[in-house]
């Protein structure tokens, strides 16, 4: 596009920032939409709007019209994304409430080391025009048809179950069945201003937060450090396929480690080994040395971010789940964005990354003492609703 119509690389990364803010700060509102009308609604329409800005990218003329679309759009994936797809996990489980998370999160992680590749074919075969509009159908048929209106469903009660698919008696169903997201008989439901006096609740943002930030920083600067220091773009690349491969692994197994480990001591050892790759990447220029810092960061940071959903649905159970990761997801997502940016003003400012890596190992060592100490909330009198 920037080709035919003669725009500027910076054009679209503008348009990407702007749709990944869309994408990100809504997320206290779109929790509430959850809460209310149920994540598989969300899940359908959200995705709706999203493949509907998809297709119409097909037609565009106009840098304003790339701006607006990818507005609406983000705020469209927001809302038939994170948030709706987590709640629905912790809808349906409890036991298994890690695994599920740990699946959720790496098949997410897979779908983007699978997808630009497979846009990469679509424009070569059939240009970018139609490769807009087979991303537009693969969302409405994948995401909001098969996904959401399929095989969704908002909790186990709608259909006959409870939490870890054990079978009720529609008699007993018809006792525990509550709101859109209510909890199954004998959870505790909090009262949003319960949740937030909870020291738990901030130290769990807190820790995410700061993963959030140490990973938007050195994703964005780590293969111009390794090229800084003499290695060739393509061995720099190479880090980011093995950090994506990493991370995926680390999410689909965090679901076991979860079932061996407390999972608050698990993510606390995943800072501590994050703080080890962090100096492998400050220390080193071996080749082997570098890939096995891949490996330690985009492992430790799947633990990380997998673990904090799982903490959230623990500590606070079903019915206020959304709301409590809308607030929590929209810190995330500044923090991600101004990681990039405050790496590069470092770099700027010294001429090289060591201050900027250094401040983030600090980051970490925040990170491992908010996951430590952030244990289970003790409720009040008062502070759970009816």
């Amino acid at each position: 596009m920037c080709q035919e119509f003669g725009w500027s690389r910076a054009t679209f990364a503008s348009a990407l920032t702007l749709g990944t803010l869309c994408l990100g700060l809504p997320s206290p509102l779109i929790g509430i939409l959850v809460a209310k009308f149920g994540a598989r609604k969300m899940l359908f329409f959200g995705n709706l709007v999203f493949a509907i800005c998809l297709a119409v990218m097909s037609q565009v003329r106009e840098v304003w019209q790339v701006y607006l679309l990818y507005c609406i759009g983000g705020f469209g994936a927001g809302s038939g994304g994170f948030v709706p797809a987590t709640t629905v996990a912790n809808n349906w489980f409890v036991k298994k409430r890690a695994l599920a998370f740990g699946l959720t999160a790496g098949l997410m992680g897979l779908g983007g080391f699978i997808i630009p590749p497979l846009i990469r074919v679509f424009i070569d075969s059939f240009g970018w025009r139609l490769s807009w509009l087979a991303l537009a159908g693969m969302v409405f048929l994948f995401s909001s048809i098969i996904g959401a209106l399929i095989m969704v469903r908002n909790k186990p009660e709608d259909m006959g179950q409870t939490p870890d698919g054990i079978f009720i008696e529609p008699r007993q169903a018809n006792n525990i069945t509550g709101n859109q997201s209510g909890p199954s008989s004998g959870e505790e439901t909090w009262t949003i201003k319960a949740v937030m006096r909870q020291p738990a609740t901030w130290l769990i943002a807190a820790f995410l937060i700061t993963n959030s930030f140490v990973g938007g920083t050195m994703n964005s600067h780590q293969v111009a450090h390794m090229q800084d220091v003499g290695f060739t773009p393509m061995m720099a690349a190479m880090t980011v396929s093995v950090l994506s491969i990493a991370t995926i692994i680390g999410n689909l197994g965090f679901g076991g480690l979860a079932a061996r480990f407390s999972i608050r001591k698990l993510v606390s050892t995943a800072f501590a080994i994050r703080l080890i790759a962090l100096a492998i990447l400050l220390t080193s220029d071996n080749l082997a040395m570098l890939y096995l810092y891949a490996v330690l960061f985009g492992f430790s940071g799947a633990l990380i971010s997998t673990a904090a959903t799982t903490l959230i649905g623990n500590y606070y159970g079903r019915a206020r789940f959304p709301q409590i990761m809308g607030m929590i997801v929209v810190l995330m997502y500044i923090f991600l964005a101004a990681g990039p940016a405050f790496g590069g003003a470092v770099y700027d400012t010294t001429g090289t990354y060591t201050l900027a890596f250094i401040i983030m190992i600090g980051f970490n060592v925040v990170g491992l003492f908010c996951a430590f100490f952030a244990r289970p909330p003790q409720p009040k009198l008062g502070t759970l609703s009816s």
